[in-house]
């Protein structure tokens, strides 16, 4: 009796699920680094920091961002699977 072991070249990828996934994570992206670059200038100027504090603040909430970006992309791979 063969073994009925799938081979990992007999995977194929989705494409739609791959390109609504791509698509959704630039509209996303776009959408959480832009409140992140505003976010970092409003709140240094609500808390009267200057142009270094801005940047740090600016820079924290982009790692932040990166980190929402990360779980979107995972969440949206478990509903989306983009292999086969």
């Amino acid at each position: 009796m063969a073994p009925s072991n799938p081979s990992s070249s007999s995977r194929q990828i989705i494409w739609p699920s791959v390109i609504t996934v791509v698509s959704a994570a630039i509209l996303i992206g776009a959408e959480v680094f832009g409140a992140a670059f505003a976010g970092g200038w409003a709140l240094a100027i609500l808390f009267g920091l200057d142009d270094t504090g801005a940047r740090i603040m600016q820079g924290v909430l982009f790692v932040i961002g990166v980190a929402v970006m990360i779980a979107f992309l995972r969440g949206a791979q478990r509903v989306e699977p983009f292999t086969r």
